[in-house]
Formats: structure tokens, C-alpha cells, sequence
């Protein structure tokens, strides 16, 4: 028997087959490559995030420093808001307190920022003038539709009463006592015909001074000489 498997004769291996030990050498020699040159990528990558690195660093560090520039020169926002925020308070409690004090004196009427009086003695328009300005106001001048329509309604009965407007200065050129032309919008508001001058009468001389006529229609001025009696509205602003 051991003559037989004496002369048994064993397969060589084939030039073009490679061992086992000759495959795991090419596996380790390739492995060992990728492994080089990804230690080279990642040496590459380190220094160039080293150098971002750095430069990030530096942009950090002068962000920081012009910020606390700015934070130098100008309050932080929130500052400013609490400093806004008291302002408004300070404004607030003023206009409170002015508004309090918005009141007209004993015997005059208050319309939107002004006090308004009807005075209770007559004379002429000069003299109405005079009075008025004794109490620190003047003739009343009409600025508004809004005015004009409380003014209509001051009191009741057809009261006449001058107004702070006369053409004294330049015949039918009519101007408000604060030197104020008058606009086209009050021309509305004189009665029927009127201003007429004393429509030619002689006797009823120049007409050159102007009066409402109060308890109803808005179509409620009229001009008389300015020495007729009648009573006045003076106005002053609060």
C-alpha cells in the first residue's frame, strides 16, 4: 500500500495561480497604500483647516473689536428703547397735564383749541376790539365751516355781533384782523347781496366793518359802518 501511495505523483501548481500567501501580500500592499495616501489627504486637510482656522479667528477677533467700537459709540438698541420708552412716558403725562389745564375762563366757551365770549356790552367794532384785547384775545376770525357753524349756533335770537374782519384798509378787499385775506371758501357766508356798502344810501355811511348774526342760518354775515352798536366775539387760543 505504501508502494502505491509512493508512487502517486502530486500536481504542481500552476505558474499563473497565485498562492494563498501571495494573494494576502497584494491585499495588505494595496490596503497599505490607501492608508498612505489618505493619511496624506488628511495631513493636507488639517493644515488647510489649521489655516482656515486661523482665519477665522482673526475675522473673529475683529468683528469683536468693532463691536464693542460701535457698543462705545452708540447705547445698545435696547438702551435706547428704554430711553425712547420714557421720553413717551414723560410726553404722555405732559399732554395729560396740559390737557387738564385746556379750560376756559368763567363765562367763555370752548370750541376745538380756542375760548370763545360773547361780550355783554355793546359799542362799536373799534371798541369791541379794544375789549378784546384787554382780555388777552381779539375779534373772532373765522377759519373753519367747522367754526363758522358753531358760531351760528352761539346763542339764540339773531344776536349781531362783530367779527375781526373789515375792508377799512382797501374798499372790498376784506381782511381778517390778523391781516389774514379772506378766502373763497367764508364768501358763502355772507347774507343775500351782501357786503353791499350801504348800497349806495349816504345816510348809512361806509360800510366797512362786518357782524354775524347768530341763532340759525350760516348765511349770517352782513357789513355796517363800523361805528354802529352792536355786541362782539373775541377769541383767544388755549
Amino acid at each position: 500500500m505504501e508502494e502505491i501511495y509512493a508512487n502517486v505523483k502530486h500536481p504542481k501548481p500552476s505558474p499563473n495561480q497565485a498562492g494563498p500567501r501571495s494573494s494576502e501580500r497584494r491585499f495588505h500592499g494595496a490596503a497599505l497604500l490607501c492608508l498612505g495616501l489618505l493619511s496624506v489627504f488628511l495631513l493636507a486637510g488639517l493644515i488647510g483647516l489649521g489655516v482656515h482656522s486661523a482665519e477665522l479667528s482673526a475675522l473673529k477677533a475683529n468683528l469683536t473689536e468693532r463691536l464693542q467700537a460701535s457698543d462705545n459709540e452708540f447705547p445698545p438698541l435696547t438702551v435706547e428703547r428704554d430711553l425712547l420708552n420714557a421720553s413717551l412716558v414723560e410726553i404722555t403725562k405732559e399732554l395729560d397735564r396740559l390737557s387738564k389745564q385746556r379750560t376756559c375762563p368763567a363765562g367763555w366757551r370752548m370750541f376745538s383749541r380756542a375760548c370763545y365770549l360773547l361780550s355783554s356790552e355793546s359799542g362799536s367794532w373799534e371798541k369791541g376790539r379794544e375789549d378784546c384785547r384787554d382780555r388777552g384775545a381779539n375779534l373772532v376770525v373765522i377759519e373753519s365751516t367747522e367754526e363758522q357753524k358753531f358760531l351760528s349756533n352761539f346763542t339764540t335770537g339773531g344776536t349781531q355781533a362783530w367779527i375781526g374782519l373789515t375792508d377799512r384798509d382797501k374798499e372790498g378787499t376784506w381782511i381778517w384782523i390778523n391781516r389774514a385775506p379772506l378766502s373763497l371758501q367764508p364768501v358763502k357766508y355772507w347774507r343775500k347781496d351782501q357786503p353791499d356798502n350801504g348800497d349806495g344810501y349816504k345816510t348809512l355811511g361806509e360800510e366797512d366793518c362786518a357782524h354775524i348774526i347768530t341763532g340759525g342760518d350760516e348765511k349770517n354775515w352782513n357789513d355796517l359802518s363800523c361805528d354802529t352798536t352792536l355786541r362782539w366775539i373775541c377769541e383767544k387760543l388755549v
